[in-house]
């Protein structure tokens, strides 16, 4: 394989925005090609953006032999289907979050990125931030003493009707969409699964839950709580607390170029200052290392697995009213 990845886009979604400049500056991947349901959206959208290729159809793409790695922003209910047959189709994919929607869809995903030799992982770009680094290292060396409790929010309003977002039967609602990410920063925090979760929801007209609260119990008493909201104004932030100290993370999920975290010991703030990058380059650049270098992704097929496997159990949880086990 050529030093340099060449990508497709699978589809015109809007996420797109947010990958095109790092595949476009970086040394290693070149965007080539962009997929649309039809032709003539398709030519639109290559022209707009500066991509040399286009297709009328995601199988299209998927045939040419000179794509090497697929980006997968299709609806929840199609990531599992269409990373499958990119990879059945030699490709490499990096899929946004949800990975999947269940359990035997990541398994499924596994078993095909197994037998074909390609590289999936999950985009959830917050994660190869040095912000997020710096977190894990902060709680690492003990700087907070035992940890004892992570809170975590993601809200917002969403108003576009007919959004995909707001349809139950392709993996809508706002855990999906936003609550994974407090759910997944808790987890990458403390370093293993949960034991047990309980969940709230409130559902809207369509049935989707407009807003969920949960709690994540892990060993050690280590308590997590998150909520997630289409119907609460913008709201994001994660709050660590240890033995010994708190650590506040203002902008968790979508850092910047510069950020600021703030660490406190009994009267004491202090402000620690992180050099960021582009958000998404990391994400970008990590597929090129586990394609390119070998490595292992940062975010393996296992952790998106039990990403998955917690919100799913939310979701029983907030049915059932019942607490549920892991």
């Amino acid at each position: 394989m050529s030093k340099v990845l060449n990508w497709g886009l699978l589809s015109t979604a809007r996420i797109n925005r947010a990958l095109i400049p790092p595949l476009q500056v970086s040394r290693r991947n070149k965007l080539l090609a962009v997929a649309s349901r039809s032709q003539a959206a398709a030519d639109a959208y290559a022209k707009e953006k500066k991509i040399p290729r286009a297709y009328g159809s995601y199988e299209a793409l998927l045939a040419d032999p000179e794509i090497d790695v697929i980006y997968n922003p299709l609806p929840n209910h199609l990531h599992a289907e269409w990373t499958i047959k990119a990879v059945q189709a030699g490709k490499h994919v990096l899929c946004e979050k949800p990975l999947a929607l269940s359990v035997e869809e990541v398994d499924a995903i596994r078993e095909a990125a197994r037998k074909h030799g390609r590289v999936v992982a999950e985009a959830f770009m917050y994660r190869h931030h040095p912000q997020t680094l710096k977190v894990q290292e902060i709680v690492q060396n003990g700087s907070l003493g035992t940890l004892k409790l992570i809170r975590g929010s993601f809200t917002f309003i969403l108003t576009r009707e007919g959004d995909v977002r707001l349809r139950p039967e392709w993996g809508g609602g706002s855990i999906w969409d936003v609550g994974c990410y407090p759910i997944s920063y808790a987890r990458t925090v403390v370093g293993e699964e949960p034991l047990e979760v309980f969940g709230w929801q409130v559902t809207g007209p369509t049935g989707i839950d407009e807003t969920f609260a949960g709690q994540m119990r892990f060993r050690n008493d280590v308590i997590a709580q998150f909520d997630s909201s289409f119907v609460i104004p913008f709201h994001a932030f994660m709050e660590i607390v240890g033995s010994e100290g708190t650590l506040n993370i203002p902008h968790p999920f979508k850092p910047g170029i510069a950020e600021k975290i703030y660490l406190t010991r009994g009267e004491r703030i202090e402000t620690i200052t992180i050099k960021g990058i582009e958000l998404y380059s990391g994400e970008v650049e990590d597929m090129a290392d586990a394609i390119l270098l070998g490595r292992t992704p940062r975010i393996p097929l296992e952790d998106s697995r039990a990403n998955v496997a917690a919100i799913a159990a939310f979701l029983e949880s907030a049915r059932t009213g019942k607490p549920v086990r892991l």
